[in-house]
């Protein structure tokens, strides 16, 4: 080795070590800030939830009761007068065990894309709550991109705190939705809308890749920014009220 590689190789090492030293904190804050928008997703799920639990012409607590999973997309947008909402993201909770009779699963971030969310208003934004209303229809949305009306059926849901599914369509329906756009709630049909696990959302929530179906066996613990949708959930339907559909 010569005389000028004696001189340098110790400050170049420094310089490495020095650097590697302060990537570190940065890549950690980089980390965590990709994960905020699906920290804010969560709170705004359970946000969503909770009112239209509470309120007088929300969704029934009796089919609440009756469900497997609860699905919210909260604050889906639009382009004008077209085909409704194309895309949004959101999180779905299941009743946890092979029977759906358990607490409230940590949430499976979830997205949707295509079919029609229903004419809005031009810009404005509208939270969805889809409720799963057996296993089948649990199992294909969980499990994969399942097409609404195709892989699993679905219909508007009936509103009110008292109201029954009355018509054929909801009693049969796998699944049952509605919309809510500036405090206007009511029930919509997301017929040719897919569903199904964000796995890149799930991935930076969760701190590694993970599917759907595992974040239902309780494989991770639900993030702080669930508290409100899990809480709501567990204190609004703490029972499944129809065990075993299929």
């Amino acid at each position: 080795m010569n005389r000028l590689d004696k001189r340098f190789q110790p400050r170049h090492i420094c310089w490495l070590a020095c650097l590697a030293l302060l990537s570190l904190p940065i890549a950690h804050v980089a980390k965590a800030r990709s994960s905020d928008a699906e920290e804010t997703r969560v709170k705004q799920s359970g946000d969503v939830l909770k009112e239209l639990l509470s309120g007088e012409n929300g969704i029934p607590l009796g089919l609440l009761n009756k469900a497997e999973c609860v699905i919210v997309l909260p604050s889906v947008k639009k382009a004008g007068f077209i085909i409704g909402a194309q895309y949004g993201r959101g999180v779905m909770s299941c009743r946890s065990g092979p029977k759906f009779t358990g607490h409230w699963s940590a949430p499976i971030m979830m997205q949707s894309s295509g079919g029609s969310f229903g004419l809005q208003v031009g810009g404005e934004a509208t939270d969805f709550v889809v409720l799963v209303m057996n296993d089948k229809g649990a199992r294909a949305v969980m499990n994969g991109k399942a097409k609404l009306g195709a892989d699993a059926s679905i219909a508007a849901g009936p509103v009110g705190r008292d109201a029954e599914a009355s018509t054929n369509a909801a009693m049969s329906a796998e699944m049952l939705s509605y919309s809510q756009t500036k405090g206007v709630f009511a029930g919509v049909s997301l017929s040719g809308t897919s569903l199904g696990p964000d796995s890149d959302a799930n991935e930076k929530i969760y701190g590694k890749k993970i599917t759907g179906d595992r974040i239902f066996d309780g494989s991770v613990k639900p993030p702080a920014s669930a508290d409100v949708l899990l809480s709501t959930l567990q204190a609004k339907s703490p029972k499944n009220a129809s065990e075993g559909k299929s």
